[in-house]
């Protein structure tokens, strides 16, 4: 016997495993081996990713899926299924919108407790804060001497948990599903910015997970212009003359772009970690005048800044509002 084809079938759908239906059945997917290879290799993660939300409202909720693979293996002398003893293979994953960097190799494994990869966060002071966790792999967080027990009921909806870190708090601890195994410590800043207004950023981490990231200094907004203009004929055909209040150049498509130069203020070294997945995040949020408002990193270049070359560490970040100021939306 020996491999000649396979049948994928990809289910994607919310609740918990396997409890899918025929409605959730988004991709048939069937391929042959190639004659030197001794297996068939099927990329699903960029199919997967379609189909994960990622709308933001100042809530935070659970983007992931379940994702359930069929596979009917076929048999190259027979065309029958290569084994129906086991055939279909069913396999389980749950899908978060993450991604590994090149040194860590093929389809690296990505946190299962703490989605949060900076040791320190940053807050203003009497605010309170947003921590996510995988509640598969966390048994318990403990903030300062306050400690909440996480449960998993197996559902997509949970599986990403957002903890509220009260405001003025100091430390979280996060442990593992033993309740002993101590995991991430993270060292909560309280910052007192009397001057300047900090804007919350919020966007999807490397971990798959909503973060937020204050800017407490200066802040800057720009306005940018676009139009174009076309000659128009304005001769009176009758009088052969022409108003020389109404001019021979037009505007028109007029539309402008709102830009934001933000700065963190002062953060430690390892704070690189947040800024360089904001700048790498396909969506980020604003809180701007009571208002959660889509916005896009301007700036496409980063500077790693340390202790050693730069004394004290500040990040400036260019954003543009991912909207037109006026209106024209169809």
């Amino acid at each position: 016997m020996a491999l000649k084809s396979v049948t994928l079938k990809l289910y994607i759908y919310s609740g918990t495993q396997g409890s899918y239906t025929a409605s959730d059945l988004k991709y048939t997917i069937s391929k042959d081996r190639i004659s030197t290879k001794s297996n068939i290799t099927i990329e699903i993660a960029n199919l997967v990713r379609d189909y994960l939300d990622t709308t933001f409202n100042d809530d935070y909720v659970s983007s992931t899926k379940w994702v359930t693979v069929s596979q009917t293996l076929y048999d190259s002398d027979t065309g029958l299924e290569y084994d129906q003893n086991r055939s279909p293979v069913i396999t389980n994953y749950l899908a978060l919108d993450g991604y590994g960097y090149f040194e860590d190799s093929i389809n690296p494994q990505l946190s299962t407790n703490a989605l949060y990869t900076s040791n320190n966060m940053y807050l203003p002071e009497g605010v309170a804060g947003k921590l996510p966790i995988f509640a598969e792999g966390v048994g318990k967080v403990i903030i300062d001497s306050t400690t909440t027990e996480i449960t998993d009921s197996g559902d997509s909806n949970q599986k990403i948990q957002y903890l509220t870190i009260p405001a003025n708090s100091s430390t979280i601890q996060v442990y593992d599903t033993d309740d002993s195994t101590l995991l991430k410590t993270i060292t909560v800043n309280n910052v007192c910015e009397p001057k300047y207004t900090p804007y919350k950023i919020t966007f999807i981490n490397k971990l798959g997970a909503l973060q937020d990231l204050y800017f407490f200094k200066k802040t800057v907004e720009t306005f940018n212009v676009t139009d174009e203009k076309y000659r128009r004929n304005n001769i009176n055909t009758t009088s052969l003359s022409y108003n020389t209040y109404s001019g021979q150049q037009q505007r028109q498509n007029v539309n402008g772009t709102t830009s934001l130069s933000l700065n963190t203020g002062y953060v430690k070294e390892d704070f690189n970690s947040a800024i360089e997945e904001l700048f790498l995040s396909e969506n980020a949020w604003i809180r701007f005048e009571n208002k959660t408002l889509p916005i896009i990193a301007k700036s496409k270049s980063f500077t790693n800044k340390t202790v050693l070359n730069d004394k004290l560490i500040n990040h400036t970040v260019n954003f543009d509002f991912a909207f037109n100021k006026i209106n024209n939306v169809r």
